[in-house]
């Protein structure tokens, strides 16, 4: 019996190398695809719902619905189109689900596969940012395993299958991003060019900046605590990305997953899991690679990094005001609204104005409170002035 399968985000970074992985390990004929998601890149999309001969094919952006349909035609397979068919699409019962939609707009769906899969590859951080007791309740509820697909939570998993006993600390290594060296005078007027230009990893634009800015590695501090309790999290900038992240336990042993700058390390882990496969990435070699390099990530030029501290501080919804705002300021960042360093002060900001409402709420309160923090947040967010 073919694995049924659903990858959400298909047209994205880890979308296609999830593909990509699909299609080395059979393809259509070891895998029963049903559905496939999208935005504006129906071409893409529709060729791939072809190759894997998906049930499903669902944009989100409705006005490419025509065009996703003139794309399949003749091939029998369904289209869909806009947010409350990418929700019911999620509720169709799966095997193995990948959530890769980027931001907030993924939540909904990652909650809905979370009670129709059997494995949840999560690749969307925000869910657990915004909603984690919620996200992880639903999972529970619903017998449905959770796998992160983050390179570094991934790592973390997978060094805990290596150790028993306490956990002293995990630590978070970063890139530092293209600006790991920069000066803060430099940074204040970073081209959004030079923002999406990340040295070690190849990203879609809005991931890629969220690293040069370091928020991508706030988020993921925040994502690390809702996956593995309440344990120290340190970030250690690590240029070469080869370490992907550590624990240690309370001997002091220090367990570590290394592997080369590629997802689909990540991606493979989570589509293969218990068991490990051969994959296509690159094998290290270590007389090559001769050094690697750590440092403390500076707070002062990076303050994605503090005002992470203060969301994990205040609890609540703190997390979904977090993104809610960060990714307005993204949009403006993007649209040459605000410069590079005006996103942080933002977040900053709207965090100060939502304190109160936000510390007192939970995500167990439901969707629509959740989907409400962040709609405020990023109506703080718009309107503000640097």
């Amino acid at each position: 019996m073919r694995r049924a399968v659903s990858i959400f985000g298909a047209t994205g970074s880890i979308g296609q190398n999830t593909v990509d992985l699909l299609r080395r390990q059979g393809g259509a004929g070891a895998y029963d695809v049903k559905v496939l998601s999208g935005a504006r890149n129906v071409a893409l999309l529709a060729e791939q719902a072809r190759e894997l001969q998906a049930d499903l094919v669902v944009t989100a952006d409705e006005t490419r619905l025509a065009d996703l349909r003139a794309a399949l035609q003749g091939s029998g397979i369904a289209a869909a189109a806009g947010a409350q068919a990418l929700r019911e699409a999620a509720e169709i019962p799966v095997d193995w689900a990948m959530s890769a939609i980027v931001g907030a707009a993924g939540l909904a769906p990652t909650l809905a596969m979370a009670r129709a899969a059997k494995t949840l590859a999560l690749a969307n951080k925000e869910s657990l940012v915004c909603a984690g007791e919620l996200l992880q309740a639903t999972c529970a509820e619903n017998g449905c395993r959770l796998l992160p697909v983050d390179s570094e939570h991934s790592a973390i998993f997978q060094a805990l299958q290596g150790g028993d006993g306490a956990i002293s600390r995990i630590l978070l290594t970063a890139s530092g991003g293209p600006f790991r060296d920069w000066t803060r005078e430099q940074m204040q007027g970073a081209t959004l060019a030079q923002a999406v230009a990340h040295p070690n990893w190849d990203m879609g634009q809005r991931i890629s900046i969220d690293s040069a800015t370091m928020f991508n590695k706030a988020l993921e501090v925040i994502e690390a605590r809702q996956l593995f309790g309440d344990t120290r999290i340190e970030v250690i900038v690590h240029p070469q990305s080869i370490i992907h992240s550590m624990v240690e336990f309370a001997d002091g042993a220090i367990l570590a997953q290394l592997g080369a700058p590629d997802m689909r390390g990540a991606i493979g882990f989570a589509l293969n899991w218990p068991e490990r496969q051969d994959l296509p990435v690159e094998r290290l070699d270590f007389a090559a690679l001769s050094r690697l390099d750590f440092h403390a990530p500076d707070e002062g030029r990076f303050p994605a990094l503090r005002l992470a501290k203060q969301v994990l501080a205040a609890g609540g919804l703190s997390g979904a005001v977090f993104n809610g705002a960060k990714e307005a300021a993204l949009d403006r960042f993007i649209a040459g609204d605000i410069g590079f360093l005006d996103m942080a002060a933002l977040v900053e900001k709207t965090l100060e104005s939502l304190h109160v409402e936000a510390s007192s709420a939970s995500s167990l309160d439901g969707l629509a409170a959740v989907l409400d923090m962040d709609a405020r947040a990023r109506e703080i967010g718009m309107a503000w002035s640097a």
